[in-house]
């Protein structure tokens, strides 16, 4: 299984297609593709973190008019070596925030690659002057 940051079925189906085109021998055929709701990707820049996570984490906000506390889960995809490699790569993205949140869950997934969205870049032009000039 994989995972490729998308903004369409098309451009998902285009890119893993591109991607497994070199491993590929013979026809290659994409047979599903669907939605995957992750808030993010927490991606490591470490060769030994070649496993994916999938972790579910609660924020912790407090409600102006009550003065409680309200949770909120999302789910992230964290890669890592092992699980507690999991949880020093959350904690280590999340310490960079001022939300206040737990690790409800961690759990490994099947999950082979990640692909990330390439968004095009858009090439300058000779010519090409900025909109404002101040």
């Amino acid at each position: 299984m994989y995972v490729v940051d998308a903004l369409t079925f098309g451009e998902a189906e285009e890119t893993i297609t591109k991607e497994m085109e070199p491993f590929a021998t013979g026809e290659f055929e994409v047979k599903a593709i669907s939605p995957a709701a992750y808030g993010e990707i927490f991606f490591s820049d470490s060769d030994t973190d070649d496993h994916w996570y999938k972790a579910k984490l609660s924020f912790i906000i407090i409600d102006e008019k009550t003065g409680k506390d309200k949770r909120s889960a999302v789910n992230f995809l964290v890669q890592a070596a092992n699980f507690n490699a999991a949880v020093k790569n959350i904690e280590d993205s999340m310490d960079k925030t001022a939300i206040d949140y737990v690790i409800v869950n961690i759990s490994e997934t099947k999950i082979m690659d990640v692909f990330e969205h390439n968004a095009p870049v858009k090439k300058e032009e000779k010519n090409d002057k900025p909109e404002f000039e101040g």
